[in-house]
């Protein structure tokens, strides 16, 4: 009888235990459905941004960075190897044309020019020597050659008389054969003669123009250097603002190294860069968006560069309003390249709540409740996002970080 009783008192004390856990855990499923129902999630005006979907234009871009430099900018370099003497301007002044900015030791670029002024005048005195000469020999080549002529004429006279003794009985044969060779020889030497005069006067021509032309070389030579002594001084071949110069004092350059910048103030352009994985997406005359602060500027691309450095691309845009005072020489503004444009679209600002996916969940907002919604977005840039699906003009969406509520259906919004 204990052991009956005993099972019995067992199997009522389970059954007590399974009816308080199941009377426990109804409690709590209840007390869970209460705490949904009436504690909602909540927000207020306060703690989140709201944008109204409308009707207008939507250009996708992609992104890029760029720096605003000066449309024109000239770099005045050293014309000699020289030291600065003094700079007279610094960077930041405003200069005008002709203006002197630096100065250059050109003392040794002077020695030289002497020295070339020196063997100029010995080219010219050696031309002359040789005209001269040339003429001398020359002289004395006709000089010779008349001779010659004189002494055919009077072998000739020779020969006839010869043959005139011949014919009377008072000469013989073997003496005119010795005049007629006589005249023969002298007839040669001259015609040896002529064409050594045709010679000389090709190799006079020859020599005095090589001579001109060493001299004419040492006057190029020597017009180049006084060019460079005069751009020593070095001065603004046109208005603007020196934006860099050179100042050390003493300190030596060497021809070509820059001394001076000076730039043109009243247009900019902007100089953009970009991953070369979007290369293929650019192209010339492609539109651009520049943002400086709150401010926007439009432009175009205008010359893409052929070469990659560091995996990126560069570029230059020309800008529509190239003299907006917002511009400032060496600033960084965002660059967006529009890839495509659509007209009466519906749209929405863009913010924290589009994470870039094609469909997402968004909160629409409706007196004083944001519910749930999934829409379908298109294209999208900086301002805004366009809407395919799910929304219609006029709905209020909140566009702030919506994470912490991505498993609430609705979220009441007080004020």
């Amino acid at each position: 009888m204990d052991k009956v009783i005993e099972g019995e008192v067992s199997l009522k004390r389970k059954k007590k235990t399974y009816l308080i856990v199941f009377i426990i855990l109804v409690t709590l499923a209840i007390i869970t459905w209460f705490l949904r129902f009436y504690f909602k999630p909540s927000l207020t005006i306060a703690d989140i941004t709201i944008a109204r979907v409308e009707t207008g234009i939507i250009e996708n871009t992609i992104n890029a960075t760029g720096e605003v430099l000066p449309e024109f900018e000239e770099v005045l370099t050293s014309p000699i190897n020289a030291s600065i003497k003094n700079v007279l301007m610094d960077a930041g002044k405003k200069v005008n044309k002709g203006q002197s900015i630096l100065l250059l030791d050109k003392s040794v670029s002077q020695t030289d020019y002497g020295k070339l002024q020196f063997q100029m005048e010995s080219k010219e005195n050696e031309i002359r020597k040789l005209r001269l000469d040339l003429e001398k020999s020359f002289f004395d080549i006709k000089s010779n050659n008349s001779i010659k002529q004189l002494r055919i004429s009077n072998l000739k006279d020779a020969v006839s008389s010869a043959k005139r003794l011949l014919k009377a009985g008072g000469g013989t044969k073997e003496d005119v054969e010795h005049a007629e060779l006589d005249l023969k020889v002298a007839e040669l030497e001259k015609l040896q003669l002529e064409n050594e005069i045709k010679s000389k006067q090709q190799t006079m021509k020859i020599e005095i123009r090589e001579a001109e032309i060493a001299l004419a070389i040492q006057r190029n030579d020597l017009d180049a250097l006084k060019r460079k002594l005069d751009l020593a001084d070095v001065t603004a071949t046109r208005p603007g603002v020196i934006t860099w110069v050179n100042k050390n004092i003493g300190s030596s350059v060497h021809e070509g190294d820059a001394l001076v910048k000076i730039a043109d103030l009243s247009g900019f352009k902007v100089a953009g860069s970009m991953s070369d994985n979007l290369l293929d997406k650019i192209h010339n005359n492609m539109a651009a968006i520049i943002r400086i602060g709150s401010t926007q500027l439009r432009g175009s691309i205008v010359n893409i560069s052929p070469s990659v450095s560091n995996a990126i691309v560069s570029f230059d845009i020309q800008l529509n309003q190239k003299d907006s005072k917002e511009l400032r020489p060496n600033q960084k503004v965002d660059v967006f390249l529009v890839t495509a444009t659509r007209n009466g679209v519906l749209r929405i600002a863009n913010g924290p709540a589009f994470n870039g996916s094609n469909v997402q969940e968004v909160f629409v907002l409706k007196n004083g409740i944001a519910e749930r919604r999934t829409v379908k977005t298109g294209l999208s840039n900086f301002d805004y996002v366009e809407i395919l699906s799910g929304l219609k003009a006029g709905d209020e969406v909140i566009t702030s970080d919506m994470g912490d509520y991505k498993n609430a259906k609705t979220i009441t919004i007080s004020n």
